[in-house]
């Protein structure tokens, strides 16, 4: 997935309240994929643990999925 995608689908977040509470209460990785299919984006709960790494060096990879709740 282009890093483009994945900014646009951020942006939209910041503006849509709606979408930033879906986003919240998403219980898996799987819930992240189909609200971003669901306002015309294709993105991976890969995608955003990735950029969350990429900003985030310090963090091992236990306390990234701890912090996910133990999905990756």
């Amino acid at each position: 997935m282009p890093l483009e995608e994945l900014k646009a689908f951020l942006k939209k977040v910041k503006g849509d309240s709606s979408l930033q509470e879906k986003l919240k209460a998403a219980a898996f990785p799987d819930a992240v994929h189909a609200i971003s299919k669901e306002a015309w984006f294709i993105i991976s709960a890969d995608d955003f643990t990735n950029l969350y790494r990429s900003n985030h060096p310090e963090l091992a990879d236990n306390e990234l999925e701890g912090a996910a709740g133990g999905y990756h």
